[in-house]
């Protein structure tokens, strides 16, 4: 971030900065940046008031977008939000970390090489949840977005630390994707594998045995037949 730019921050808690310095907002107002930095291409004026204020009527919910507009539209010396008739846009000059968090996570995919010295902050920055605590309907899909971004960027991380034979950060780093979506296999068969190569069979059945109670106890199915096929193959040498 440049100390003299603006910064809008919506992973882990909401901030707005300016010259490195935070400027606290009022709620509304909050949630319009929130909306504007999710919707890149803009919002009309009518949309963004009734996704923002659903249970109010038109007239109240207009005014709150008002009200809201107020002290962001511009802030000191920078153009926060653009308009252009009735469409409402974040301006290009703000920068916002889940546009850059997910580049760094389309990186993570794509193959890093070579692999961070130390990727504590790395897994650390991926799990990073969009506004936690946010009740809004509206964020709902574009949590889920996130949420698939980082957990295939966790995952592409244990299993490129798994085959530099990094494994202690492998499983601590495919355990994070866990805590994030228990339900998902990759993360769980990484282990499993990370488990074998280090030739702890236990381990590794164990961990099979576990997730495939969790998924009967939660969906009532079994385990892919790649994760079966993994320990089957152990328990067969």
């Amino acid at each position: 971030m440049n100390s003299n730019s603006a910064y809008l921050e919506l992973l882990r808690t909401f901030e707005f900065a300016y010259a490195g310095s935070r400027i606290p907002l009022p709620l509304g107002a909050q949630r319009l940046l929130a909306l504007l930095a999710l919707q890149k291409h803009g919002v009309y004026r009518g949309a963004a008031a009734e996704q923002l204020w659903p249970d109010c009527t038109p007239s109240r919910a207009a005014a709150n977008l008002r009200s809201a507009l107020c002290p962001v539209r511009r802030i000191r010396s920078v153009t926060v939000i653009d308009s252009a008739g009735q469409r409402l846009r974040l301006s290009p000059s703000v920068d916002v970390d889940l546009d850059a968090m997910r580049k760094t996570a389309q990186r993570v995919i794509t193959g890093l090489s070579p692999l961070p010295a130390d990727c504590d902050a790395l897994v650390g920055e991926l799990n990073r949840e969009l506004l936690p605590g946010w009740p809004d309907d509206w964020l709902m899909l574009e949590r889920e977005r996130w949420d698939q971004a980082r957990l295939h960027a966790l995952e592409s991380l244990a299993q490129q630390l798994q085959t530099a034979g990094e494994y202690l950060p492998a499983l601590q780093t495919a355990l994070t994707a866990i805590a994030i979506d228990p339900i998902r296999e990759t993360a769980h068969r990484i282990i499993v594998e990370i488990h074998i190569a280090e030739g702890n069979i236990a381990c590794a059945l164990k961990r099979y045995h576990t997730y495939r109670e969790l998924l009967q106890q939660e969906l009532e199915v079994a385990p892919s037949q790649q994760m079966t096929r993994l320990v089957q193959e152990v328990i067969s040498t």
